[in-house]
């Protein structure tokens, strides 16, 4: 019978092999104590199995409470627990409260993340996965050989449906691939969602009609699932071709009801991951998140930016990348988003460390403030790609090419 492998980081005052046996047992057939009907038969078939412990350092002060140490030593350690598929089967919300669930809760422990899972093969044929991922995404905005450059309607929240509309038609004739909603905005008091779908979609219709490049808008339908089914129907109606969900928000499995429509891009923002992986022994590291959404069927995934404005490190950001790009089972691969703090400047060093132009690269006052307006901004961002893949400084092409060179002088060179 095949088994999910999962990997987690741990900090614990017991003896390792104690905790990682407690950590099988809670989170499978077994409880604090033996109970009636927990034959050695069911534990052979149901029970996790504890398959690998490294240990690592100790430290005498625990990360987080828990049980307190009697030596002093808190015992750090990866380690390796595996479950039958017959445990869940292909049901995610239980794979998740398997993987994780409980098992935060435990004393034993004073720290655990975690970190990555195998799947097994099987999964491929019960998860399409995204539809429409790198290859789906660059082909609806005609991109090909550079990243998807994107922005953010600014304000987040207040402007109306008309308002919005006009931004927009200033950004695509400026030549922009992608816009989305802020995901503070879905269908506010003066911007109400169909209203926003129409006015927009009437834009980037007329411009598609006059250049042949149809600009990818990502409408922010996060609601209840009946609504956002709704919703996904209307940008389908309007002419539009892609949906944002607040995925962390809405949870797994109303995103993969919205992913298995199958006719829009669907841009997974990641907004609360800060709660779920800020504390180095608390939570979960993305290359396991980014496994779960991909078999929910998200087509873009937000991985942060090199030299962002929030708390992630660049090392963070580039294993992101890394994991999203990395293939899964024979389905597409999920479009990593980078943005926070975005401008060009940042190219060079994301693309020395990636190799990869299969991004969607996002700016909002990188675009929105240049010295040249929004559509300097965009073909400074353009340039800064095309500068940093030629093998070009930062400095080179900043002497090539003049709208990136305003952003210099603007955003002060900081890479």
């Amino acid at each position: 019978m095949e088994r999910i492998t999962a990997k987690y980081y741990i900090e614990t005052p017991f003896a390792l092999e104690k905790a990682a046996a407690v950590l099988a047992g809670e989170q499978s057939s077994g409880t604090f104590v033996a109970v009636p009907g927990e034959t050695e038969e069911l534990k052979q078939r149901f029970a996790a199995r504890v398959e690998s412990i490294t240990p690592l350092e100790s430290v005498t002060e625990p990360v987080i409470p828990g049980a307190t140490s009697k030596s002093g030593l808190y015992h750090r350690a990866n380690v390796e627990v595996s479950w039958s598929v017959e445990n869940f089967g292909y049901n995610l919300p239980v794979l998740v409260s398997t993987l994780q669930g409980n098992l935060y809760e435990i004393t034993q422990f004073t720290g655990l993340k975690l970190m990555d899972m195998d799947l097994p093969p099987s999964y491929a044929d019960h998860f399409v996965g995204p539809r429409f991922g790198i290859s789906g995404s660059m082909k609806s905005t005609g991109v090909s050989g550079r990243p998807m450059i994107g922005t953010i309607i600014k304000p987040s929240i207040g402007m109306s449906p008309q308002q919005t509309a006009d931004l927009v038609k200033t950004l695509v004739t400026s030549g922009i691939d992608f816009i989305k909603d802020d995901e503070l905005l879905s269908s506010a008091a003066n911007s109400k969602f169909e209203d926003r779908v129409d006015a927009v979609m009437k834009v980037i219709s007329e411009h598609a009609d006059k250049t042949g490049k149809k600009v990818m808008y990502a409408f922010n339908i996060s609601d209840e699932i009946d609504s956002m089914l709704s919703r996904y129907d209307y940008i389908i109606k309007a002419g539009g071709t892609c949906a944002m969900v607040s995925i962390n928000s809405v949870g797994l499995s109303a995103t993969k009801k919205i992913c298995d429509q199958g006719q829009l891009v669907i841009h997974g923002h990641r907004n609360g991951w800060g709660m779920l992986n800020r504390h180095p022994l608390l939570g979960i590291e993305f290359p396991a998140y980014q496994k779960l959404w991909r078999l929910a069927g998200v087509d873009q995934l937000h991985v942060n930016g090199i030299a962002n404005k929030f708390w992630e490190s660049d090392d963070s950001v580039v294993r992101s990348i890394e994991a999203c790009l990395k293939p899964l089972f024979k389905g597409e691969t999920p479009l990593p988003v980078v943005s926070s703090g975005q401008w060009g400047g940042q190219a060079f060093e994301t693309w020395r460390r990636t190799k990869t132009t299969d991004l969607l690269y996002m700016a909002g006052g990188g675009i929105m403030a240049h010295p040249d307006g929004p559509g300097g901004g965009v073909t400074a961002l353009q340039q800064a790609w095309q500068g940093a893949v030629d093998g070009l400084t930062l400095e080179q092409a900043a002497q090539q090419y003049p709208e990136f060179a305003h952003s210099v002088q603007k955003f002060g060179g900081k890479s």
